[in-house]
C-alpha cells in the first residue's frame, strides 16, 4: 500500500537515478482533459480542470515523476458531446499525449473507451491510456470493460446500494419519485432505484420514473409540478451540473420540501440555491470527507486550494486527487509513461488517500474499490462551505469499501 509520503521518498530516489538524463526530466508528462468547457456544463468542466491542475502542482512540488518531470494537465473542449469527444481524442493522440481523463457523462466515455480500445489495437505504438474519474454508467467495468480503462469513481449501482439502505431506515416512506437526464448514466440510475428499492422496500410504490434530455431543460417548474403532483414522499436522481441546479431552483421556488436523494446536489451554484431549504433534506452519496477532512494533511491541501483560488475555493471531486495521484504512483512503479505499463503498475494498487480511506483497483474490471459516504446538506458543523454559502456537506455516514463493493461480469482482455 502506497501513501504520499512513501511517494516523497520514491520521487527523490528517482531524481538521483535520473541526473544524468537532464532533457528527460525537463520533458512534462501531459495529461488530456477531455471534458465541458463551454455550453451548459462548462462551469463543472471549468472546476474539474482547476482541480486537475491544482493536483498536478502538489505532485510537482513533491518530485514529480520519474526523477523531476513534472505533470501537465491540458484542458479539450468536447462540449459535453460524444462526437465532439472523438474529435478531440483524435487532436490528443496527434499531439502525442498518452494519457487521457474524462469524467462528465457516461455517454461520452463510452464513446471513449471503445476509440481507446480500437486506436490502441490498431496502433500499439501510440497507445492511450483512459482515466475516468467520474461517469459511472457500471457497463463501464461490466460488459464493456477494456484494459485502457480505469474508473476512479463508485460505478452508479454502488452509490444507489449506499443511497437505498439510508432510505430502508425510514420506515414511513411510502412513495418515491425518480427523475434523471435522458441518456446511459440517467437510464442506470433509475434501473438501479427501481431494482433496490423492490428488493429491499417493496413497499415502497414508484410515484413516478422520469427522463428529460439532457442539458437543455431551461425551467423544470413543469416536472417539480408532477412531483409534488404525485404525492411522492421523496426524489431520488442523478442530475448534475446545470440540470441538478434547475431542478433544485424550480423546487425551492415551488416550495417542495421533501427529501432528495441525490449523486450530484452540490458545487457550482447548487449548494447556494438549495440553502435552507434543503438542510437536513437533501443527502448526496460520493467519495472523500471534507466536514469534517478526517486527516490534517486534507485539511491542509484544502486551505491551499482556497488560497490559491479564493474566488472559485471549492475542492468538490475528492477523486480527481486519487486519480492523478495513482497515476503518478503508477508510473514511477512502472519507471515509464507507456501506457501498458503504466496499466500493469494501475491494476492492484492499493493507496490511501489524503483524508485517509484505503483504496484499490481492482485488476479484474478496473474498478476502484473505495468507501462511499452518505452527505447531508446543512450549515452545522461545516468547516468548508460551498458556494461562498455557508453551507456545506457534512459526513452522515460511511460504507467499507468491502460493503460498496459489487461484482462484476468483466471479461477483461489483456495485450
Amino acid at each position: 500500500m502506497i501513501d504520499r509520503r512513501q511517494f516523497t521518498r520514491l520521487a527523490a530516489a528517482l531524481a538521483v537515478g535520473f541526473v544524468a538524463a537532464p532533457s528527460l526530466a525537463a520533458d512534462p508528462v501531459r495529461v488530456a482533459f477531455i471534458d465541458p468547457l463551454s455550453g451548459p456544463f462548462a462551469a463543472v468542466g471549468a472546476s474539474g480542470l482547476k482541480q486537475f491542475q491544482f493536483i498536478a502542482n502538489e505532485i510537482n512540488k513533491s518530485g514529480g515523476v520519474l526523477g523531476g518531470r513534472k505533470i501537465e494537465v491540458i484542458g479539450f473542449d468536447n462540449k459535453i458531446s460524444p462526437k465532439e469527444s472523438l474529435i478531440q481524442l483524435k487532436r490528443v493522440i496527434g499531439d502525442g499525449i498518452q494519457v487521457i481523463v474524462q469524467g462528465n457523462s457516461s455517454g461520452v466515455a463510452n464513446a471513449l473507451t471503445d476509440a481507446v480500445a480500437k486506436h490502441n489495437e490498431r496502433e500499439p505504438s501510440k497507445r492511450v491510456l483512459y482515466l475516468n474519474y467520474s461517469a459511472v454508467d457500471p457497463s463501464l467495468t461490466n460488459e464493456k470493460c477494456n484494459y485502457w480503462h480505469f474508473r476512479f469513481d463508485a460505478n452508479a449501482d454502488m452509490k444507489m446500494n449506499a443511497l437505498t439502505d439510508v432510505i430502508n431506515t425510514d420506515k414511513k416512506m411510502k412513495s418515491i419519485y425518480i427523475i434523471g437526464q435522458d441518456y446511459s448514466f440517467g437510464k442506470a440510475v433509475a434501473a438501479a432505484a427501481v431494482r433496490d428499492l423492490g428488493l429491499k422496500r417493496p413497499d415502497i410504490k414508484i410515484a413516478g420514473n422520469e427522463l428529460h434530455p439532457i442539458g437543455k431543460v431551461k425551467d423544470f417548474s413543469p416536472y417539480i409540478a408532477k412531483i409534488k403532483a404525485s404525492g411522492a414522499q421523496a426524489v431520488i436522481t442523478g442530475n448534475w451540473g446545470a440540470d441538478m441546479l434547475g431542478l433544485a431552483k424550480a423546487a425551492n421556488d415551488a416550495g417542495l420540501e421533501i427529501p432528495f436523494y441525490t449523486y450530484y446536489a452540490a458545487a457550482n451554484g447548487i449548494t447556494k440555491a438549495i440553502g435552507a431549504g434543503g438542510v437536513d433534506k437533501v443527502r448526496l452519496v460520493g467519495e472523500g470527507a471534507t466536514n469534517p477532512p478526517l486527516t490534517a494533511e486534507w485539511r491542509d491541501v484544502l486551505k491551499r486550494f482556497r488560497a490559491k483560488y479564493p474566488d472559485d475555493r471549492d475542492f468538490t471531486q475528492t477523486r480527481i486527487a486519487n486519480t492523478l495521484q495513482m497515476l503518478a504512483l503508477a508510473i514511477n512503479k512502472a519507471k515509464s509513461t507507456e501506457p501498458a505499463k503504466v496499466a500493469a503498475a494501475l491494476e492492484g494498487m492499493r493507496y490511501t488517500t489524503y483524508w485517509g480511506d484505503v483504496v484499490t483497483m481492482r485488476a479484474s474490471d478496473h474498478q476502484l474499490q473505495m468507501p462511499v459516504r452518505i452527505f447531508v446538506h446543512t450549515n452545522k458543523n461545516i468547516e468548508f462551505d460551498i458556494d461562498h454559502s455557508g453551507y456545506g456537506l457534512l459526513t452522515e455516514s460511511t460504507v467499507s469499501a468491502h460493503v460498496a463493493s459489487t461484482p462484476t461480469t468483466c471479461k477483461m482482455q489483456r495485450p
